[in-house]
């Protein structure tokens, strides 16, 4: 099994159980506190990968010929490290930017490709991502912030800080809103956290950006 799978079914196995948030009060005229139906039906293994070309910013990771997408967190060694989706078709040739420590070979792009739910393709050249201008995304929210109380959303985080591990790339409140960013959700994820805290509490973002 594939690491990007392996990550696909922790979270789907571990995603359950909140912390009793009834309990929690909002301020005046915010909404009820989250509360848990105590587990998530997710099956991540179903979650379908997106159809067309994708584009991911962030760090390729080439350690003797196992070229890896990093979209998370990167250990500041030398080299560096992550726990990234494997990269299929990565070649340097052409390719400015990049830094060698050992048999490893980085640097951060935004790279086109395709996204399987476990290995990314190239399909284009990368852009240096000091050189990308990426268009602003649409905001999940509509721009209308959340009601949620604080108390109530500083437990979500650390709820869902616990349960999805590594599969949250990154995970903060922002606007009355836990957001949490993964690899790839194609609604599943966010389905199932809607159904554990309800809507409007946490928002789910993909790190790859569908491009066809």
């Amino acid at each position: 099994m594939s690491r990007s799978r392996s990550r696909l079914h922790l979270a789907a196995a571990s995603v359950f159980g909140v912390l009793g948030l009834a309990a929690c009060s909002g301020g005046a005229g915010s909404s009820p506190a989250p509360t848990s139906s105590g587990s998530v039906t997710w099956d991540a293994a179903s979650v379908a990968p997106p159809e067309g070309r994708v584009i991911g910013a962030g760090t390729v990771l080439d350690g003797a010929g196992d070229a890896e997408l990093c979209l998370g967190p990167i250990a500041e060694s030398y080299p560096p490290q992550c726990a990234g989706i494997p990269v299929d078709g990565w070649t340097w040739d052409g390719v400015d930017g990049s830094e060698t420590g050992g048999d490893t070979t980085w640097g951060s792009y935004a790279v086109y490709g395709t996204y399987d739910g476990e290995r990314y393709t190239i399909t284009d050249p990368p852009i240096l991502l000091a050189l990308y201008d990426p268009i602003r995304p649409d905001d999940p929210a509509g721009g209308v912030d959340g009601t949620s109380s604080d108390t109530a959303l500083a437990a979500a985080q650390e709820e869902l800080s616990e349960s999805l591990g590594r599969d949250a790339l990154t995970l903060w409140v922002e606007r009355g809103y836990v957001w949490v960013q993964v690899v790839w959700d194609d609604g599943s994820l966010q389905d199932a956290v809607d159904a554990t805290y309800g809507d409007g509490v946490v928002i789910v973002t993909s790190a790859l950006r569908e491009i066809d």
